[in-house]
């Protein structure tokens, strides 16, 4: 099965996995979704993940984080699509829930959060925000 928008199908999948109360998702392995992975990982809204293998295929078995009963994570949601390209320059970047939640760029110096492109003065394409 192929998908359209790989990376749209693990948030889908973290946010579907967050409704049900489930500490772990499993998500087909791909590089980009490592580097988002990571990101999410640094700045705290997952415990982590690890790559396994399952009839051949590599994913990764996300782990979800919670605090006293609710997700950390409370809304994810994919910006720029493949219809529909988003991109920001480093002054223009948007800020999420007042600097609470973050946003994840796809830049010339790799995978990172608005605040690290900030620091790194770089812009790229958003492709989710989290919060």
């Amino acid at each position: 099965m192929s998908f359209s928008d790989p990376l749209g199908d693990m948030l889908t999948r973290i946010r579907n996995a967050i409704m049900r109360g489930r500490s772990t998702v499993l998500t087909p392995a791909s590089t980009l979704r490592g580097r988002v992975l990571d990101v999410l990982a640094e700045e705290g809204f997952i415990r982590g993940y690890s790559e396994t293998e399952i009839d051949g295929f590599k994913g990764f078995n996300v782990e979800l984080k919670y605090f006293e009963g609710e997700a950390v994570i409370r809304d994810i949601k994919r910006v720029s699509k493949p219809g529909r390209r988003v991109y920001s320059s480093v002054k223009t970047l948007p800020q999420v829930r007042n600097g609470l939640g973050i946003s994840i760029l796809s830049t010339p110096k790799g995978v990172m959060s608005d605040a690290a492109a900030r620091e790194a003065n770089v812009g790229g394409e958003v492709l989710c925000q989290v919060s």
